[in-house]
């Protein structure tokens, strides 16, 4: 009886952590590279707009703004056009009546989210940048918890500290390097619009993992594009006339914005395949990847300084990437304690459950038996 209790209180201490008896073909499975491949795709595209926003800036225009309606200008165009020719329920007439002010405030925390951390590198430095946006991450953990009910293990904390150590060893990187900071006319006010921008960007990730795992992933976009558009066009309006007014058009110009509108729109038409298949938190923490690609760029375009501690900070946010997907995370359902749970439990439990799908579906078949 006492064997049996203890084995029962390991058993509960393995199922908490996440670790199970794993072989390794259960757990570096296609489906876990494919996730990883898809993040790091995020990344670069991410990649992408900090260098075409680079160029922007260094030939003097700044119009953040501009730059985000363009983006939900091409959504509106694609995804609200489609909602439009739909019949039934799913016409976007219908969604209008009964979702517009949930879409509404989405749309707003994505819009204002965007222009915070943009304006945010006018007032503090890259270090502060870098360092308080990863705030995004217990963030977004804490509102799954409590409106997905999505409930983490131990190994899925130990895999955010791990790529938090490698951001921190990209801003050390930085520092090394004597990379440019930036300004510090205002730190405490930048400071603050990167904390803003990354509460606003985790409602915004949330609203968005449970539209695409409930609803449908056109309508998170088309509804995006649509009051996007429109917040972002009022703001432009208000904000920016005089900065788009006094650029001086040239084709070079015009090729740099058509290449961050289009690396945004693939950004934000891509985001939601990825999510789908494993959550916002696990897609926020393939992008903090995002700005060591943009490094690896700067030291051909931009002649940044090399150190050795990029590629181990990539090599870091990896494995704690890799750790993250590896073990499911499951929703939490009434009286439900996940050590009762058989180890690889059901499809109906897990959200990002990374190992194959046949897999799973026999042991459920097992376990109903």
């Amino acid at each position: 009886m006492e064997g049996h209790a203890e084995e029962r209180l390991c058993g509960k201490w393995r199922v908490a952590c996440g670790f199970y008896n794993y072989n390794l073909r259960d757990v570096f499975t296609w489906r876990l590279l494919k996730t990883v491949i898809m993040g790091q795709v995020l990344s670069l595209l991410i990649c992408g707009t900090a260098v075409s926003c680079q160029y922007l800036a260094n030939a003097g225009v700044e119009t953040p703004m501009l730059q985000s309606f363009l983006n939900y200008a091409l959504l509106l165009l694609v995804y609200t056009t489609i909602l439009a020719t739909r019949k039934g329920e799913r016409n976007i007439v219908q969604i209008l009546k009964t979702k517009w002010w949930k879409y509404l405030v989405m749309s707003l925390a994505d819009v204002e989210a965007n222009y915070a951390v943009v304006k945010a590198y006018q007032f503090t430095t890259l270090t502060s940048i870098q360092l308080l946006d990863c705030f995004v991450i217990p963030v977004l953990m804490l509102l799954s918890w409590f409106f997905l009910k999505t409930r983490y293990r131990l190994v899925h904390f130990l895999a955010v500290m791990v790529c938090l150590l490698g951001v921190g060893a990209m801003v050390g990187a930085d520092i090394l390097a004597e990379r440019n900071q930036g300004s510090t006319s205002d730190v405490v006010l930048g400071d603050g619009l990167v904390l803003l921008s990354a509460v606003l960007y985790a409602v915004s990730n949330t609203c968005q993992e449970y539209t695409v795992k409930n609803l449908s992933q056109v309508e998170f976009l088309g509804m995006m594009g649509l009051f996007g558009t429109l917040i972002s066009g009022i703001q432009l309006a208000v904000l920016e006339t005089q900065a788009v007014a006094a650029i001086k058009w040239d084709l070079r110009i015009a090729m740099l914005f058509a290449v961050y509108a289009l690396c945004m729109y693939a950004l934000y038409s891509f985001m939601p395949v990825v999510v789908k298949m494993t959550s916002a938190t696990a897609v926020n923490l393939s992008l903090l990847t995002a700005d060591l690609f943009s490094l690896f760029c700067g030291l051909f375009l931009f002649h940044y300084k090399f150190s050795a501690l990029y590629i181990i900070s990539f090599v870091v946010i990896t494995v704690g990437f890799i750790m993250f997907n590896a073990v499911p995370t499951y929703t939490a359902l009434p009286e439900d304690d996940p050590a009762d749970q058989p180890a690889e439990g059901s499809s109906d439990h897990l959200l990002a459950a990374n190992r194959d799908t046949q897999r799973a579906e026999t042991l459920t078949a097992v376990a109903a038996l």
